[in-house]
C-alpha cells in the first residue's frame, strides 16, 4: 500500500514515521542543493521542486496523491509563511515610494488582466464567461520568490524592485477573493452576483485585512518589545506567530487574511524591534521550507500523463497574459505615477507566475465547480513553460532597457548586540563599471555625520581605507551608518555615483 494511503487510512506508525523522515530529509537536501543549480542556470528553484514532486508521484516513485482539498489547505498554510517571510524581510524605505503604484497594480491591474484573459479564453478556447473569468483570475497573481530568485544579482533601481516586491505582497489577496467568487458562481444552481457587489465585497475584505494586519503588527510588536527576554529564538517564534495570528483573525472576521499577514509582517519588520536579524533569518528559513514543501506537493498532485493535453491552451493563455494582459495592466496602473516606458516594459516582462496560481487552481475542485479538473493541468503547464521563457531573460531585459544601476547597495544583516545597542546599520555598496564614484576619494563622499566607509574589498583583497583612498570600478565598500541617517547615507552615495564628487554643490 502506498505510503500516504497507509498514513491517512490507518494512522501513522513508527515505521511510517521512519519512511516519511527518510523521504522528507532526502527531498530537503536535494532542494537545498538545487539552489546552487538555480543560481547558475538563472531558473527559479521552483521548477526543480516541481520536478522532485513529479518524480515522487505516480509516474516516478509511485506515491499516490490526488487530494485537492488537502493541497489547498496546506497550500494556504505555506502561503501564510511565504507572505510572512516577505513582509519581515522587506525594508519600508525600499518600497515606500512604490506602495501607491503597486497597490493600484494589485487591484486595477489585476482587474484588467482578468478581463483580458477572460475575453481571450472565451473567444479562442472557447469557454463560458464564468469559467473564462475563473481562469483569468487564477493566472493573474505574480510570484515574488520567482522574480527575485533570478534578479538577486541584478542591481535594479529601487523604484522597480520595490514595486515588484510590494505588488507580489499585495496581489495575492484580491486574486484569492476573485477566484473563490468565480468558482462559487460556477457551481450548478448558484446565482451570479452583480459586478458592483463583487467589487464592494472585495474592497471591504481588502480594507478590513489591511486594518487587521497593521493593528496586529503594531500592537503585537509593542507588547513583544516590552516583554522581550534574553532569548532571540523565543522572540523570533513570537514574531512569526503574530503574523500567523493576523491571518487567523482576518479570516475569522471574513476579511483578507493574506493581506493581514503581509502587512503585519511588514510592520513588525520595520518598527525597530530587537533581534531583527534573528527573526528575519527564522522567517526566511520557514519561508524556504514552505516553498519547498508547497512546490513538491503541487508536483505530487500533478498527473504527468495528462499535462501534455493542456500544452497548447497553456501556451495560448500564457501568450495573451504575457504580451497583452500584463502590459495593459501595467500601463493602466502605473502611467499615472510617471513611470517611463522602460520601467513599464520591464514590469510587464517581470510578471512571473509561481505557486499561487497553481494552488488557486485547486479551488474550483474543492468548491465543486463541474468540469474544471483540466484547469489545474493548464495552470501547471503555463507556470512551467513561461517560467522557462521569462526567468533566464530577465537580467538581459533589464540590461537592454538600461535599467541596471551603476552603484548598488544592499543592507547587511549582522547578528551584533553592539550594533543594536548603538543604533547602527551596515551597507554593502558595489561600484559598477559606469559609476562616477570611480576616482573619488573617501573623504570627498561627504557622508552624513557618523557614517563611514570602514572596509574596501578590491580584487579579492580587503583593507581599511584612509580618507584619501580613491574608490575604483569594481570595488565593494562596507559602510557603517547610524540608523537615523541610513537613508541619507544611501542617497548621498547614489548622488555621487550619478553626478560625481561635486554632486549637491550649488
Amino acid at each position: 500500500m502506498p505510503l500516504l494511503t497507509t498514513i491517512t487510512s490507518s494512522g501513522m506508525t513508527l515505521d511510517d514515521l521512519t519512511r516519511v523522515l527518510l523521504i522528507g530529509s532526502l527531498v530537503m537536501l536535494v532542494a537545498v542543493a538545487a539552489v546552487r543549480l538555480s543560481t547558475r542556470s538563472g531558473l527559479p528553484s521552483l521548477l526543480i521542486y516541481l520536478a522532485i514532486g513529479l518524480a515522487l508521484g505516480n509516474a516516478g516513485a509511485g506515491i499516490q496523491f490526488d487530494n485537492a482539498s488537502v493541497t489547498r489547505v496546506l497550500g494556504y498554510a505555506a502561503l501564510v509563511l511565504i507572505l510572512s517571510e516577505g513582509g519581515l524581510t522587506t525594508s519600508w524605505g525600499n518600497i515606500k515610494d512604490a506602495v501607491a503604484p503597486a497597490a493600484v497594480l494589485s487591484t486595477v491591474g489585476v482587474a484588467v488582466s482578468v478581463i483580458v484573459v477572460a475575453v481571450a479564453a472565451h473567444t479562442i478556447l472557447p469557454l463560458s464567461w464564468t469559467i473564462s473569468l475563473l481562469v483569468g483570475a487564477i493566472v493573474t497573481s505574480t510570484d515574488a520568490a520567482a522574480v527575485f530568485a533570478v534578479l538577486r544579482n541584478v542591481p535594479l533601481p529601487k523604484r522597480l524592485s520595490g514595486m515588484l516586491e510590494a505588488e507580489a505582497g499585495f496581489n495575492d489577496a484580491p486574486v484569492v477573493i476573485l477566484v473563490v467568487a468565480f468558482a462559487a458562481q460556477g457551481v450548478p444552481g448558484a446565482e451570479a452576483e452583480p459586478w458592483y457587489l463583487l467589487v464592494g465585497s472585495a474592497a471591504f475584505e481588502l480594507v478590513g485585512g489591511a486594518l487587521v494586519g497593521v493593528a496586529v503588527g503594531w500592537v503585537g510588536g509593542q507588547l513583544l518589545k516590552r516583554a522581550a527576554g534574553g532569548s532571540s529564538a523565543l522572540f523570533s517564534i513570537g514574531i512569526v506567530t503574530l503574523t500567523v495570528l493576523a491571518y487567523a483573525l482576518g479570516t475569522a472576521v471574513h476579511v483578507s487574511g493574506f493581506l493581514a499577514t503581509y502587512l503585519s509582517a511588514l510592520v513588525l519588520g520595520n518598527m525597530g524591534l530587537p533581534y531583527r536579524t534573528a527573526f528575519q533569518s527564522f522567517g526566511n528559513a520557514l519561508g524556504w521550507i514552505a516553498q519547498i514543501g508547497l512546490f513538491v506537493l503541487l508536483g505530487l498532485l500533478a498527473d504527468p500523463f495528462r499535462l501534455d493535453e493542456q500544452i497548447v491552451p497553456a501556451v495560448v493563455i500564457g501568450l495573451v497574459l504575457l504580451l497583452v494582459a500584463r502590459p495593459l495592466s501595467v500601463i493602466a496602473s502605473t502611467s499615472w505615477f510617471g513611470l517611463s516606458w522602460r520601467d513599464q516594459a520591464f514590469l510587464s516582462w517581470a510578471g512571473l507566475r509561481g505557486a499561487v496560481p497553481v494552488v488557486l487552481a485547486t479551488v474550483p475542485l474543492v468548491v465543486g465547480t463541474p468540469d474544471t479538473e483540466w484547469i489545474f493541468d493548464l495552470v501547471f503547464m503555463l507556470v512551467v513553460v513561461f517560467t522557462i521563457v521569462q526567468a533566464p531573460t530577465l537580467p538581459w531585459v533589464a540590461r537592454r532597457l538600461g535599467l541596471v544601476e551603476d552603484v548598488h547597495s544592499v543592507d547587511v544583516d549582522l547578528e551584533s548586540t553592539t550594533l543594536l545597542e548603538i543604533g547602527a546599520d551596515v551597507l554593502q555598496v558595489s561600484v559598477g563599471d559606469q559609476s562616477r564614484l570611480h576616482g573619488v576619494a573617501v573623504f570627498e563622499l561627504r557622508l552624513p555625520k557618523g557614517a563611514n566607509v570602514t572596509l574596501v574589498v578590491r580584487d579579492g583583497e580587503s583593507f581599511v581605507p584612509a580618507p584619501h583612498t580613491t574608490i575604483r570600478h569594481g570595488d565593494r565598500l562596507l559602510v557603517v551608518a547610524p540608523s537615523k541617517v541610513h537613508h541619507r547615507t544611501e542617497q548621498r552615495i547614489r548622488a555621487v555615483s550619478r553626478d560625481g564628487r561635486l554632486a549637491g554643490w550649488p
